[in-house]
Parts: structure tokens; sequence; C-alpha cells
């Protein structure tokens, strides 16, 4: 049977996780970037603040529990399109309701609704990443998740960053009909995905997941994905409340993540990818790994000297070039570890894992930063990523 159009060539296969994962990133940057900023500059708690962001990513942290549904029933990429484009539909419905919500008087409210979006945006990343698992060639899968993040980029940068910086000139209810329009174009892409490339083999999932489980790599995978992003979470889920606290304003906080941040982040991602792709998923995954630390640990013993702004700024764009390195290249690692038959749901509990690591390091942040600060919140995230280091030697070794 013919491959679909959209599929047919690394570069078509580019553009269309490309733009799948813009339509992705939109609202990730406005709910992760933006929000917590505005809230924080409304008065809210930082701890409330980073307990919101640990509640919406649970669904993204156990979404391997309905992912074998997809396994199960979604057997060519045309089906897997399916899945994708009505998961969208869903996220456009469950943020309409913010256009009339309080936001820093609504925090029990706002958490309903984020988390009903998570729900619904954690199924579409499932079909994305198992249709990217089925479609793309082993050798191709570094460059795609370079590409891959740098769509989820474009989607954060513009409705993360940017909303922060233009606030004096955009509505907040512009900003949130803004993610409901592009998450509606960008998702019209998957339609182009008609013609089905291969179907998968329909039987049972339980057989084969049970197989994965008995098997040492699956449970090392999992142990990668808790502990490999430690480091960056941490920056990521307190960047806007460090920067507030340390003078700048949301605007300038939004310029910082609209531009600086998000070039960093895509170099970093299209690198990395290009790495893992010619020297090895897991060296350069290691590497990775600790240029993310040293770069978070200096930004923690800045901070605690008192160092101006500038170079503040400079040592969050390493982390954020260090971030997209660690991305592309730790994806691909673990799409490597994943059984084709099992796209959906293997693959999801690796992302789980990973989403479970950005819940438990936010956490944690907001609480060490309320009892010692933000620079000992750093620190300790930073070494945390560490554990992730023997994990990839015996990896390795098998």
């Amino acid at each position: 049977m013919r491959p679909s159009a959209a599929l047919s060539t690394p570069g078509r296969r580019r553009a269309l996780f490309f733009g799948l994962y813009a339509c992705e990133g939109a609202p990730i940057g406005f709910i992760w970037w933006a929000l917590p900023a505005k809230l924080r500059a409304a008065g809210a708690p930082v701890e409330a603040i980073t307990a919101l962001t640990a509640m919406v990513v649970l669904p993204w942290t156990f979404k391997f529990l309905w992912a074998p549904l997809i396994d199960r029933f979604a057997r060519s990429p045309r089906q897997l399109s399916r899945w994708i484009f009505g998961a969208e539909l869903c996220m456009a419905l469950t943020l309409l309701p913010l256009l009339k919500l309080d936001l820093a008087a609504s925090m029990g409210p706002l958490t309903a609704l984020l988390v009903a979006h998570a729900l619904c945006a954690a199924t579409q990343d499932v079909a994305i990443d198992a249709l990217a698992i089925t479609t793309v060639p082993e050798a191709e899968r570094g460059s795609i998740n370079g590409w891959m993040q740098a769509g989820m980029l474009l989607g954060r940068s513009l409705f993360g960053g940017g909303a922060l910086a233009a606030q004096r000139f955009v509505s907040f209810s512009t900003v949130v009909t803004g993610v409901v329009i592009w998450l509606l174009a960008f998702g019209a892409l998957v339609l182009t995905v008609r013609a089905p490339a291969r179907h998968r083999e329909l039987a049972p999932v339980l057989p084969k997941l049970l197989a994965a489980l008995r098997q040492r790599e699956t449970w090392l995978g999992l142990g990668i994905a808790l502990t490999v992003g430690a480091g960056f979470e941490g920056v990521g889920a307190l960047a806007g409340p460090f920067l507030i606290d340390h003078g700048q304003t949301p605007e300038r906080v939004g310029t910082l993540l609209f531009l600086p941040a998000v070039v960093a982040m895509t170099a970093g991602s299209l690198g990395g990818g290009r790495l893992a792709d010619r020297f090895g998923v897991v060296r350069t995954t290691a590497a990775a790994v600790l240029a993310v630390a040293v770069a978070a640990g200096a930004l923690a013993l800045a901070a605690r000297a008192g160092a101006g702004s500038t170079t503040l700024l400079v040592l969050l764009a390493a982390v954020y070039l260090g971030i997209g390195l660690l991305t592309a290249s730790s994806y691909a690692l673990l799409m490597r570890l994943t059984d084709e038959r099992l796209a959906a749901t293997q693959f999801s509990a690796f992302m789980g894992a990973t989403n479970g690591c950005e819940a438990w390091s936010g956490w944690v942040g907001g609480r060490i930063t309320h009892a010692a600060g933000y620079p000992a919140a750093f620190a300790v995230l930073a070494l945390a990523s560490l554990v992730s280091l023997p994990l990839m030697r015996a990896l390795k070794r098998r």
C-alpha cells in the first residue's frame, strides 16, 4: 500500500511533525510560561503556582493508562490522525471557559479546566508519538525529534513569552482565542495523512506489554525518564517567578521567553537531534545532562552571589540551550527503547515518566524555594538529574 504523501519523504515527515508539535506547543506555552508569571504578578504565592502546574502535569504522567486503546484500535496512520484531530477539538473546548474566568480569584475552577485540557492534550501527544514511531525510520528519529521540538517551541514562544511581552496591547481573552485558532489551524495538518503506510497487527496489547515489562531496558528507560530532566524542569517551572522576584516585569519576562529562550532551545533541539543521529543517542543524552547540570549550577551560584540581571539572563539562556539538546536526544533514546507494536503504550509510559519528572521536580523546587530560596532549588535539582547517568551507562553496556 502506498504511503501517505505527508509521510513519503524526510522533508514531508519533518514538516508534518513540526506542524503537529507546533499545535501542541501553543497551549503548553500559555499554561506553563505565560500563566505562572501572570499569576505571580497578580499576587498568587509561588507554592500555589507550582502546585497548579504540578496538577496539570499529572494527566501527562499517567497517559499510559489509556494509551493501550490507541495501540488496540488505531492500526494505521490515518486512524491515528483521527485520534489526534479529535483530541485537538476537545483541547480547544476546554480552553474557551477561560475567556470569562477571573484567574487569581478562581484557582479551583482554573485547575479543573486545565486538568481537563491536559487529559485531551496528553491523548493527542500519545497519538502523535505513535504516528512518529510507526512511520519514521530509526536513522531519522533524532532529527525528527529536533524538528518536533522546534515546532513545539514556535507555538510555546508565541503564546508563552509572546503573550507576556504583548500584554499591554493584547488582552487575555485575545490570547486564549488565538490559542484555540492555532490549535485548529495546525491540527488540520493531520488531515493530510489520508492513505495508511501500513497496518499494525491487531492483537491483544496485554501479552506484548507484559513481555516489555520483563525487559531490563524498559525499567532503565523509565528510570532515565524520571530523572534526566530534573535540572531543567526545576529551572523551567521557576523561571517566571524567579525573574519577577529579581526585579523583572512580566513584559521583560515575556520578551526573554518569546525570543532568546526559544532561539536557544530550538538551536539545541536541532543540534541535539543531529548529534544523536551521528554519535548515538546514549552518548549525546549523557553529554546533554552534564551540560544542563553545569548551567543550572552556575545559575544557582550566580543567584546566590547576587549577580546582575544580565548575568542571570545569560545563564538562563545557557540552560535553555541545554534543554533543547537534552530533549531531542533523550526522546530519541526513549523511542529507540520502544517496541513499535506498543508505540502508544510503551512510549507513553516513558513520556509519562518524563512528565512525572516535571511534576515532582516542580513541586520539590517550589518547596525548596519557599524554605531556602531559588539557588538551593536550582542546585538540588541539577544534582538530582545526575542520577540518570549510571542508568544510561547500564543501558549502553546492554
